[in-house]
């Protein structure tokens, strides 16, 4: 990677790297496409406590996501470096910090689901279904711990076929599950959500499973010794990536669930709407999500081969990339919208069609203003080991404009529900030109990583204490 790339080869090096993570991000939205689609054969309340209920879990994923992108980012940076032991290390200190959040989070939703469920919902019927699938899934939460940790390690180091094979077996596993509880296939009871969440915990385990057998024959193992290792001068590194990272994502999904909590005090039917409508956009945002991950891993190795004027000029040329195919999933969308309604016509209410057709529309520039936020904070600024400057946009964007204008809207000038969510769309576009301002001043470029002898010599001061 020493001389600087042609567009064309900076593309298909990107695309080389974001088609397999394209095909996870399919069969993610998959996983979650079919679990509502089986859901739309139970009921719609149903649908909308599994929806409200996976609020908590997006939580404790946007924690995860965070930890991961701060293994993420090192691991990129000291793989374009050449170093894959300090590599192993990385793992190892990511996973204990996984691992310990996740016995958090199973706690809260083990002990207390109800209670969590009162939190997005006033439906005692919904309350009561979502603390069953909650209950249940809970389960699931330190298996997602270390998969999602390792197979963003895998990704990093441009290791990224494995975990496209992961994400298809898991899928293959939560949808034979998930059938088979829901409609009682095999001599199985029909456990309506609970079956869900079963399939959900079995396709976690599965996936653990996969890691630790590919980690015995891989360059980057799983090791119980550097899980519980002490880390020294890596540890401060991770922390002052992860934090922030980790704040960002949970000050964002925070936001997301607060949005969330204000559509179910609206009623069943706009929060049903919603949930088949981020099904949908999921779809579409497949390829701009797979491409704004490629950017890290892009940003991250040629920063740590020391290339900044490399990097640079790839930043622009990848936010370019980012935009055409954030248009492209735009018009997926569009062109899905009629399929769409006419399949849940006789699931859901005449309201939430209504209601799901206008938003079908809204999801789109939403989509758009997403995929260049996503670039820029998570691809670009992330990868270039800033990742203070998304914590504190986020904060204020969200917390200080968008949160209070939708609260204006739902409870001071009481809108109508659809008009209510048109307000929650305009969150990415708020931010932007702070965005934009931040991005061009090249600022946010670092190499972070530390030499073999500072390492060493941080580890001898450690071991000798």
């Amino acid at each position: 990677m020493e001389k600087t790339l042609s567009t064309k080869e900076l593309y298909g090096w990107t695309l080389k790297l974001a088609l397999p993570i394209m095909i996870q991000n399919l069969i993610n939205t998959l996983v979650n496409t079919a679990d509502t689609f089986m859901l739309g054969f139970v009921g719609q309340s149903a649908m909308a406590a599994v929806s409200l209920a996976n609020q908590y879990t997006f939580v404790l994923f946007c924690v995860f996501f965070g930890m991961a992108t701060a293994t993420s980012v090192l691991c990129a940076q000291y793989w374009g470096k050449g170093d894959s032991t300090t590599i192993e290390r990385l793992v190892g200190l990511a996973l204990r910090y996984g691992i310990i959040v996740s016995l958090v989070f199973t706690a809260g939703s083990f002990l207390f689901p109800r209670t969590i469920m009162q939190l997005f919902s006033a439906t005692p019927e919904t309350i009561e279904v979502g603390a069953q699938y909650l209950k249940v899934v809970s389960l699931s939460f330190v298996f997602m711990a270390i998969s999602q940790v390792y197979l963003s390690a895998l990704r990093s180091i441009g290791k990224v076929v494995f975990p496209s094979v992961v994400v298809i077996v898991s899928l293959c596993v939560n949808v034979f599950f998930n059938a088979s509880f829901i409609f009682g296939l095999f001599g199985l009871p029909k456990l309506g959500v609970v079956g869900v969440a079963l399939g959900t915990v079995l396709a976690r385990v599965t996936e653990v499973i996969l890691c630790v057998c590919f980690s015995v024959k891989s360059g980057v193992k799983i090791s119980i010794k550097a899980i519980f290792a002490k880390a020294g001068i890596l540890n401060r590194d991770f922390l002052s990536i992860s934090w922030p990272s980790i704040g960002n994502d949970l000050i964002w999904s925070l936001a997301t669930t607060v949005f969330t909590v204000i559509l179910g005090h609206l009623g069943d039917d706009i929060v049903a709407a919603n949930a088949v409508a981020m099904m949908v956009v999921n779809i579409g945002a497949i390829a701009m999500r797979g491409f704004a991950n490629a950017t890290t891993i892009v940003i991250g190795q040629t920063l740590g081969a020391n290339q900044i004027e490399q990097t640079k000029k790839y930043s622009v040329k990848l936010l370019l990339l980012t935009i055409y195919v954030a248009l492209a999933g735009c018009i997926v969308i569009v062109a899905l919208r009629p399929f769409i309604l006419g399949f849940y016509a006789g699931k859901l209410s005449p309201q939430a069609i209504t209601y799901l057709g206008a938003m079908m529309f809204m999801t789109t520039y939403r989509m758009l203003g997403e995929g260049i936020n996503t670039c820029l904070i998570c691809g670009c600024f992330r990868g270039g080991g800033d990742t203070k400057f998304g914590f504190i946009t986020d904060t204020i964007m969200m917390w200080c404009v968008a949160v209070p204008v939708m609260v204006a809207a739902a409870y001071v000038l009481k809108l109508p529900a659809i008009w209510v969510y048109f307000t929650m769309t305009l969150d990415e576009f708020e931010k932007m030109p702070v965005v934009f301002a931040h991005f061009f001043k090249f600022k946010w470029m670092k190499n972070i990583t530390r030499s073999e002898g500072e390492l060493k010599n941080a580890q001898a001061r450690q071991t000798e204490k």
